[in-house]
């Protein structure tokens, strides 16, 4: 199901303006290894409706938020919500809503929604907010999530494996050079004090035809995220949905917080108490994720980040956006044949990522569970990969060994053992108790364990 939804939110069922088709609902069952009948069975169980039109509802949903939060044209609007024809658009959206979008719109036209327009991220000095969308000066959306939210761990965890180039962090509203960013070396305002001081994390990123930056601004009084989102000139918007949905990922939004930490509290023999607020801080994507997994085996976060910056430097596109030159995660295809010479690690690690990139180019539906089939690939790294780059709620990475110090400390504390009875536990045996009561969020664990 899980997987199903994930593949309904990159876009299964919609198809995009680009010409690529949708899948039909048999094609998406047979890419789960399931029937079309069951597939229905279990959306109509779990949503009380069929997958076709629960990724409709999605598709609306955006563009709902699109027309009160921009003032993207309608057609934009439509192409951004996965619809290729407006026709299409209009009718789904009055038979569901009961509202042309044009009058949603007009409803939505208060002071507050006409400050949160399109507005010019680098100081221009007028724009027709009535006119034509222009792609290099940016959008502004919100995102909203439920507390608690420990911003300020997130953050830092990011700094300690941040990217040149592709990441960075500032106090204020401001796009900075690529050599500004030196991963951990940013200088920034304490990160205990990042949410009233609105410290602001910002990416860049390439979906489809689709290239900019992302700035990500806490706003905690009011529960969200401002979203403030900047493309280049010969950018198309029919990727921005996918584009939310990823920074929902990334940051870990959609994390019912107060259930996930009521099932921590719940595990009398390590006696933890949950930091509040602990989320998934998810990676740019499902292949930065395995790559930052393979490049940190048997090595310092710190070592790690720099062998992920030599990489990045090396092999990633390149593109400039308001003056500013950005890099942007290599992808599969760049991976596959590169040498890899730069990198100062084990011959068999640089293997790994030619054949995982070039398993990846040839068998794009495959499942994360299929790369082990590649030498060099084990579970250490799948879990990994699925923690940072899917979001997966529930991996327990026992087998860290981060994990497994804060794990058995925690254990042994709780439980007073003494040297003699420490040294018996069974800590095989221990992981697999552990992951039966924390299902499903055995990933929280690992963050906390982390954490400590």
């Amino acid at each position: 199901m899980a997987r199903a939804i994930s593949l309904i939110e990159t876009g299964a069922l919609a198809g995009k303006s680009s010409g690529e088709p949708a899948s039909t609902v048999t094609q998406l069952a047979e890419r789960l290894g399931i029937s079309s009948r069951y597939l229905n069975k279990l959306f109509t169980e779990g949503f009380g409706t069929s997958p076709k039109q629960y990724a409709l509802y999605r598709q609306l949903l955006f563009a709902k938020q699109l027309l009160h939060q921009t003032q993207l044209p309608i057609t934009q609007v439509a192409l951004a919500a996965g619809f290729n024809s407006i026709r299409r658009f209009n009718e789904a959206f009055k038979q569901t809503l009961q509202l042309t979008p044009t009058q949603l719109r007009k409803s939505a036209l208060t002071k507050a929604a006409k400050e949160s327009m399109i507005e010019p991220l680098t100081g221009l000095s007028e724009i027709d907010t009535l006119g034509e969308f222009v792609p290099h000066y940016g959008l502004t959306l919100y995102q909203y999530y439920r507390p608690p939210l420990d911003w300020a761990s997130q953050l830092a965890f990011y700094r300690l494996r941040a990217v040149t180039g592709m990441e960075w962090f500032t106090p204020q509203m401001s796009h900075p050079q690529a050599s500004d960013v030196v991963g951990d070396e940013v200088s920034v305002v304490d990160e205990a004090k990042a949410d009233e001081n609105g410290l602001e994390y910002g990416r860049c990123f390439a979906i489809g035809k689709m290239r900019g930056t992302v700035h990500i601004i806490h706003e905690p009084k009011l529960n969200r995220f401002k979203l403030a989102i900047a493309l280049t000139e010969d950018s198309v918007v029919d990727e921005l949905q996918l584009l939310v949905t990823e920074v929902r990922r990334i940051l870990d939004l959609d994390a019912d917080m107060q259930q996930i930490e009521q099932g921590l509290s719940t595990l009398p023999s390590l006696g933890l108490t949950p930091f509040s607020g602990l989320r998934i801080p998810g990676a740019g994507s499902l292949f930065e994720a395995v790559c930052r997994a393979i490049l940190g085996q048997q090595v310092t976060v710190v070592q790690a980040t720099k062998l992920l910056n030599i990489l990045v430097e090396a092999y990633g596109e390149r593109f400039s956006l308001n003056g500013r030159e950005y890099r942007l995660f290599p992808t599969p295809e760049a991976i596959r044949e590169a040498g890899l010479t730069e990198l100062k690690m084990p011959g068999a690690r640089k293997l790994a990522l030619n054949a995982l990139a070039a398993f990846i180019c040839e068998h794009p539906e495959a499942s994360v569970d299929d790369w082990l089939s590649v030498k060099g690939i084990g579970p250490w790294t799948i879990a990994y990969a699925k923690l940072r780059g899917l979001g997966d709620p529930n991996v327990f990475l026992h087998s860290d060994l981060i994990v497994k110090k804060h794990l058995l400390a925690l254990y042994i504390k709780n439980n007073r053992l003494d040297e003699t009875a420490a040294a018996a536990v069974s800590y095989p045996q221990l992981c697999e108790q552990l992951s039966q009561k924390i299902a499903p969020w055995g990933s929280y664990l690992t963050f906390q364990l982390w954490h400590q």
